[in-house]
């Protein structure tokens, strides 16, 4: 009886061992795989990476505008740090921030907190001597603006969130950014080989039409200008006609892209070739003379008499002198700026079909050109039907543009008729390599004839070395 039991006892835990074995060869060999990627799992985890974003550059590759510079970055654990406190008032007394305000972040976040992500030089050497618990230092790359000032409104400037703000830098943001890709890290080893895993694609690199000597020599322009003629604001566009490449475009004032939080008036950002209005002045004769030449209303002989002023209705309007010219021929017109010889071209011409030309001049809308921000005018007040609004306009009052608008109508006279879209990125070399070269947009053609284009031309010539409207 007792050796049955006994029997019994190890026929049972022969089953249970036998049982538990079976299971483990079950485990080791047909659930290897499954059971090694839940305990990987739970160690893993993905970190995003992102591409770097892309680089701007002047024509022909000659100077850098916008690139990557690396940098570092500051970022605290806080699980780590023992005293906040003191290093709360540590950090603030090299970074020049408010000590109560890194406080309140410590005591909030609990992980991972990034107090700064693009020191100075002297900030970075500073931290590497602090040897505090829960400080760390990484580097990072940043977006840097070799040139400072130089075109700084047509390049705009990455913004602390990471995106473009004003000119190229806006306009171009989805292409300028890297790709987000995705890599797997297991406890702190990241594991780049690993398979399935999205990689990180570079952003793509812009090559500007703008020449980086004549952009120079534009801007240096303006700063003379404010010097010797108390300025407070210009530009100077320089654009070919026949392309619509832009081959300088300089503002005055300008600000430097690395320290735009430094700036306190945010207008400074707008780029005033696109972003701001005005009345183009006496400068807009030259439109006024290209529609009636146009329409034979007139020819460059053509003669009338000056009073040294004219009657539009109600009103009066004079010469910008108060001259008395006489008779006087339209050519000469132009030359002297004379204000009465444009409203007596411009009454030569009905008034649908003068408007019908500033369409096809581009004055009424946006010129199309690739920068972040472009605004227009429509003038409405020139289509109320009264005479007299008319009439000023003729001499480029009461009408308002960009002097981006007043540039491409003027390329509409020079290279024989066609109104062209301006650009300022001549090609784009995407992540992998790939090259986009952009192709120059003819938006109206045959707006003037040939024989008002030579008429018109000569008779600009002979308001350069004669004239002084």
């Amino acid at each position: 009886m007792k050796n049955w039991r006994i029997n019994l006892i190890f026929t049972f835990f022969g089953i249970f061992w036998a049982a538990i074995f079976a299971r483990l060869i079950f485990l080791q060999i047909f659930e290897r795989g499954f059971y090694q990627a839940q305990a990987l799992g739970q160690q893993m985890k993905l970190e995003e990476v992102e591409g770097q974003r892309g680089e701007i550059f002047f024509k022909g590759n000659t100077k850098s505008l916008a690139i990557n510079k690396e940098k570092w970055q500051l970022y605290l654990l806080p699980k780590e740090i023992k005293d906040k406190k003191i290093v709360a008032e540590t950090l603030a007394n090299i970074l020049n921030i408010s000590s109560d305000s890194i406080l309140l972040k410590i005591e909030k976040e609990k992980n991972f907190l990034t107090i700064k992500s693009k020191l100075t030089d002297e900030e970075t050497e500073k931290l590497k001597n602090l040897n505090l618990e829960g400080v760390h230092l990484e580097k990072v790359f940043g977006r840097y603006y070799p040139q400072n000032n130089l075109a700084s409104q047509v390049v705009g400037f990455l913004g602390g969130d990471g995106k473009g703000q004003y000119g190229l830098e806006g306009y171009y943001d989805d292409i300028l950014k890297g790709e987000i890709g995705y890599k797997e890290e297991v406890k702190g080893f990241i594991f780049s080989d690993l398979e399935n895993l999205k990689p990180t694609e570079n952003g793509s690199s812009l090559y500007l039409t703008i020449d980086y000597n004549i952009q120079f020599i534009a801007e240096s322009l303006l700063k003379d200008a404010e010097a010797d003629l108390d300025i407070e604001a210009g530009q100077i566009i320089v654009l070919e006609p026949k392309t619509g490449k832009i081959i300088a475009l300089a503002n005055f004032p300008n600000f430097n892209p690395n320290e735009y939080s430094k700036e306190k008036n945010f207008e400074i950002f707008q780029n005033g070739a696109i972003q701001k209005i005005f009345e183009p002045g006496s400068s807009f004769k030259a439109v006024t003379m290209a529609i009636a030449l146009n329409e034979g209303k007139i020819t460059p002989e053509t003669t009338y008499y000056d009073k040294g002023f004219i009657k539009v209705g109600a009103e009066t309007i004079y010469n910008y002198d108060k001259r008395v010219y006489g008779q006087k021929s339209m050519a000469e017109v132009l030359e002297k700026s004379i204000n009465t010889g444009a409203v007596f071209a411009v009454q030569s011409v009905p008034k649908d079909i003068y408007l019908k030309y500033l369409d096809k001049f581009g004055i009424n809308e946006k010129t199309g050109i690739d920068l972040q921000g472009e605004i227009f005018s429509i003038n409405t007040n020139l289509k109320n039907g009264k005479e007299i609004n008319l009439a000023t306009a003729s001499f480029g009052q009461g009408i308002e543009m960009t002097p981006l608008n007043l540039a491409q109508a003027f390329c509409v006279i020079a290279n024989g008729g066609k109104l062209i879209k301006p650009y300022v990125v001549e090609k784009i070399i995407d992540g992998i390599g790939t090259e986009i070269e952009t192709q120059p947009v003819i938006l109206e053609e045959g707006i003037l004839t040939n024989q008002t284009v030579t008429q018109l031309t000569t008779m600009l010539i002979n308001v350069v070395e004669n004239g002084y409207g």
